[in-house]
């Protein structure tokens, strides 16, 4: 059975192929810089890796040029689109509706058409890619597999700001989480090392790439995250600041004469790591400042670190027991320090027994789970 797994970002494809029986790639690739000048294609398979300048307008297109690309005689691995049995798309935000991935129809569309005030960078070109593929794959179950779902299992005690409750019953203003994809597939993977199924084990799993968030796991299911009504809350990441002080926004404003969207912009692509380094969001370049002996160098890591340790420590404390601390991302995976120094400051806290691991994260194959999942379901009923 085939699955492709799409990912449509605000001016980016990435697309997979999966055998899904045999959890093997067949396909991988992205279109970029879509809308802009210099857009491009690339394509990776066992026999060849392609890298070719292509023209893209939108991601209607997009999913043109994917389809493209997997059906070409030559360089492709599908004869027809029709062996594609399932298309399994990532989206953002699903805000309090869904919980699991669903098959998509035309009430799914209008709901993730409505969350897009949520989420205004990612709704809409998930949208516009699965209306793409309903019409390029014709046909073709389309899964929409929510970033927000794994986190609905919060109680009311964790999502619900401080704030009149009336902002949650007009505006839906609560905490939702993200990176929900990755923690659910980590926590299995974790529970798999652990060799125990995931309703008996509590974990929390660390995702740190650009883009940062800690999740507290008991017994599968997530009860906090970090990550809040927007992916801004929580660890200091590579632009993003994090955890802060309304008021200090407030008075910010104030002081700067800036407007809400550029406070926003502050906020989430001028903070974080490059904010405090003044050199990059990029943790390779802050580490090799922080070599140098570079002082905001170091001291961006050393928050970063700190943020993580809090974290961590904080859903200790939610738990109670906590079986394994799972680190997982770009940063997660390829920064052993960070959990070296996590473990030793949180080792006189957390109960002997308690794990440290390190597992790589693979959300698209999640993704194709779900979609073989929903879809052999959706032909069963």
């Amino acid at each position: 059975m085939l699955i492709l797994v799409v990912n449509c970002g605000s001016s980016s494809v990435k697309y997979e192929l999966f055998d899904i029986e045999k959890e093997k790639p067949l396909a991988k690739g992205v279109v970029d810089r879509i809308g802009g000048e210099g857009s491009s294609l690339t394509l990776e398979t066992e026999a060849i890796k392609l890298d070719r300048k292509e023209f893209c307008p939108d991601h209607h297109r997009a999913m043109e040029l994917v389809r493209d690309v997997l059906t070409d005689p030559e360089q492709g691995v599908l004869k027809d689109v029709s062996e594609v049995k399932g298309v399994g798309h990532r989206v953002v935000h699903g805000g309090e509706e869904f919980t699991s991935s669903v098959l998509v129809n035309e009430k799914i569309l209008e709901s993730i058409e409505k969350f897009s005030v949520l989420a205004p960078l990612h709704n809409p070109p998930s949208l516009e890619g699965i209306r793409g593929c309903m019409e390029i794959f014709s046909g073709v179950p389309q899964v929409a597999v929510f970033d927000t779902a794994f986190h609905q299992t919060m109680p009311p005690v964790a999502f619900f700001y401080g704030i009149p409750y009336r902002y949650y019953e007009d505006y839906g203003v609560r905490r939702y989480g993200f990176h929900g994809t990755s923690h659910r597939y980590v926590a299995q993977k974790a529970a798999d090392i652990l060799e125990r199924p995931p309703e008996e084990v509590n974990l929390i799993t660390v995702h740190l790439g650009n883009g940062c968030s800690i999740t507290a796991i008991e017994k599968g299911k997530s009860i906090d995250t970090s990550m809040g009504f927007t992916p801004l809350e929580g660890l200091l990441m590579g632009t993003r600041s994090g955890d802060i002080d309304p008021a200090a926004v407030l008075y910010l404003m104030e002081k700067e004469g800036i407007s809400p969207a550029e406070a926003g912009s502050m906020l989430n692509k001028q903070s974080g790591l490059l904010g405090i380094s003044g050199i990059s969001n990029d943790m390779r370049d802050i580490l090799s400042a922080v070599k140098n002996g570079e002082e905001r160098a170091i001291l961006a890591f050393d928050i970063f670190v700190y943020r993580v340790i809090k974290y961590v420590g904080a859903y200790s404390a939610v738990l109670g027991k906590v079986d394994a601390v799972v680190f997982t991302g770009g940063i997660g995976e390829n920064v052993p320090e960070i959990k070296t120094r996590v473990e030793k400051a949180l080792g006189g806290l957390l109960r002997e027994g308690t794990v440290f691991l390190t597992v790589s994260t693979n959300e698209e194959l999640l993704i194709a789970r779900d979609t073989r999942r929903v879809v052999n379901g959706a032909v069963l009923s």
